[in-house]
């Protein structure tokens, strides 16, 4: 984290120096707290005072490497263009390059939307070491006065604090208040399982499809859109009865838009296998993510047959009558077909109704899971999620089971019939 002092004269209090450098190159040194300490002179402040800027590091090699790089940077940049006077926009564009080097490419999408689109334009005109509070807290208001839902709300803000506290990293002066600004709030997320009787619904509809397995490894056995479209025949063993979920199908950006020669944007060690076009098969957020499920045996049956009727140069198990990868829009318009058809409707706390949304069809497979008596642990396993706190976000709905266990405990405490 990076701090600035107006005296120059206090830092070698209580300090040992490390090695010596010339005057105006800046200096190394090991603190009271027996942290590293690197310290440059960045220019003046308003007040004619000496500006410093101190980088703190766990090593001296760690404080040597961030001395190196203000040093370049003032050599390139300037002192007061580099420390003080740097905007959010200029900072912003710059992280965004930094980060394109380290996320998978649907996250780094996903922050430069939030990025050009509300906070750039509500706040890229002021200074990084001017900002306060209600700067931060004009982001959220204006996505709310747009009608943005809370969780983009949420994940703007939270990607402005990343952007903020990558910021302090690098030597920029931010407010601490202003890095500590609320967000706009926790909220119930909008996805719910569906009910028992509207899942036979859609899977009685989806019966009389040739593509009705896709179906069913959504509401029974839970995959995600992702995992289920990049599927492919050499990770199914219908001996065995068995699927392997290794990748997840998807289109990564290129690094120009719309510009196909221009490469594809992907973070250092990102591992991925080309299909057609943008269309890539990629691995897992988390080792949980992989795993190898048992298959139904109506589920075996059914890709039987459907191999036969839908092959795929690319091996998929779910593409598109051509053979080719099935995009997710094409997905998900078929899932609310089906769900149309079945006449199947999620009502929300206010007494609206919604479609059902196709990420719902896996809430439902676990509420299923759970009220067959699966243990969480086994739930756990067969959705891939890293720790039993995701699994349980998917159960809150499960009322059945919960009403059955407190008449459980009653009974045993004689207050049962």
């Amino acid at each position: 984290m990076a701090t600035l002092s107006a005296d120059a004269s206090r830092h070698h209090e209580g300090m040992s120096p490390s090695k010596q450098r010339s005057k105006g190159t800046g200096s190394v040194y090991q603190n009271s707290r027996g942290q590293w300490v690197a310290a440059i002179e960045v220019g003046w402040t308003v007040r004619g005072t000496r500006r410093r800027l101190t980088l703190k590091a766990r090593t001296e090699a760690g404080a040597q490497a961030r001395l190196g790089e203000a040093q370049r940077r003032i050599a390139m940049e300037g002192p007061a263009a580099t420390f003080a006077a740097v905007t959010m926009k200029r900072w912003a564009d710059q992280w965004l390059l930094q980060r394109q080097q380290v996320v998978r490419p649907g996250t780094f999408i996903s922050d430069r939307s939030a990025v050009r689109r509300w906070i750039v334009p509500t706040i890229g005109h002021l200074r990084l070491d001017t900002l306060t509070p209600s700067d931060i807290r004009k982001v959220v208001t204006s996505q709310e006065d747009a009608g943005l839902a809370l969780s983009t709300m949420q994940r703007t803000h939270a990607v402005l604090g990343k952007i903020l506290a990558d910021a302090v990293a690098e030597g920029y002066p931010v407010c601490q208040r202003a890095r500590e600004t609320g967000g706009p709030g926790q909220g119930e997320s909008p996805r719910q399982a569906l009910c028992v009787e509207d899942a036979m619904k859609i899977l009685a509809v989806a019966a009389g499809r040739p593509d009705a397995s896709r179906w069913v490894a959504a509401l029974v056995e839970g995959l995600r859109p992702a995992e289920a479209l990049g599927l492919t025949w050499d990770m199914v063993d219908l001996d065995a009865e068995t699927m392997t979920l290794a990748w997840q199908l998807k289109t990564l950006p290129y690094v120009e838009h719309r510009k196909p020669d221009s490469g594809f944007r992907v973070p250092r060690g990102f591992e991925s296998r080309k299909l057609q076009g943008a269309y890539h098969l990629v691995r897992p957020k988390t080792r949980a993510g992989s795993r190898v499920i048992p298959l139904v045996p109506w589920l075996v049956d059914a890709l039987k047959t459907w191999h036969e009727q839908a092959p795929s140069p690319c091996g998929l198990v779910w593409p598109q009558g051509d053979g080719t990868p099935r995009s997710a829009a094409f997905d998900r318009r078929q899932w609310y077909e089906i769900a149309e058809q079945a006449e199947v409707k999620v009502t929300l706390p206010d007494g609206r109704t919604r479609r059902p949304l196709l990420y719902e069809a896996r809430h439902t497979a676990a509420t299923l899971l759970l009220a067959s008596g699966i243990d969480e642990t086994t739930i756990k396993a067969i959705l891939g999620h890293s720790s039993i706190l995701s699994t349980q976000s998917y159960l809150h709905t499960d009322r059945t089971r919960t009403r059955a266990a407190l008449a459980a405990s009653a009974r045993l405490v004689g207050l049962g019939r």
